[in-house]
């Protein structure tokens, strides 16, 4: 896969919109949806892929042939990066992950009050409220991207740990203002 930067669209809100309504069909009862990554971040630029969270109770509810039938292609990660320092159990990182045979999109299904779960809203929440943050965090990103377009593995490899470094200050400032899970979207 080519890395690939584009610069910010409106319609990303909209594919969502329209994602949101074929993810809700094929989700389990009391399951919510949030539109998260760079896609999710007004201004940011990013690639052409929606990234969208699914929370749900248990992840073994999760009707797995109901996502296919939706539209959506299981994938084989099922855990997500672990910050270094931190020790957590596997089941704080775990999660389903699929593909849309459609317009580009990544499903992430996390369980509620997971660490993993409450990482990716917290950070999205973060960027939104941090605009300096936001296009530092452009910055790297399109760096990486003209660099090493080619080598997925490498611009992950360093894109994770900018996210750990953003997301210390990302929890001080949860603390500071008291925020919390916010509304699905």
């Amino acid at each position: 896969m080519r890395i690939e930067l584009e610069q910010p669209r409106q319609s990303w809100v909209e594919d969502f919109v329209i994602l949101k309504r074929a993810v809700m069909g094929a989700a389990p009862a009391g399951a919510y949806l949030h539109h998260i990554g760079s896609t999710a971040i007004p201004g940011l630029p990013a690639k052409d892929i929606i990234d969208i969270q699914l929370t749900v109770n248990e992840l073994a509810g999760v009707d797995a042939d109901a996502f296919e039938r939706a539209g959506f292609e299981r994938r084989p990660i099922v855990i997500d990066h672990c910050p270094p320092g931190l020790e957590l159990a596997e089941g704080e990182l775990r999660k389903a992950f699929y593909r849309s045979k459609g317009r580009p999109a990544n499903l992430h299904i996390r369980q509620r009050g997971r660490f993993n779960q409450r990482y990716s809203l917290l950070c999205r929440d973060f960027l939104r409220a941090h605009p300096t943050a936001a296009n530092a965090y452009a910055l790297i990103k399109q760096r990486l991207a003209q660099r090493f377009p080619d080598d997925v593995d490498f611009y992950y490899d360093i894109k994770d740990p900018v996210f750990d470094i953003i997301m210390d200050g990302a929890n001080e400032w949860a603390k500071l203002i008291g925020w919390s899970e916010p509304p699905h979207d």
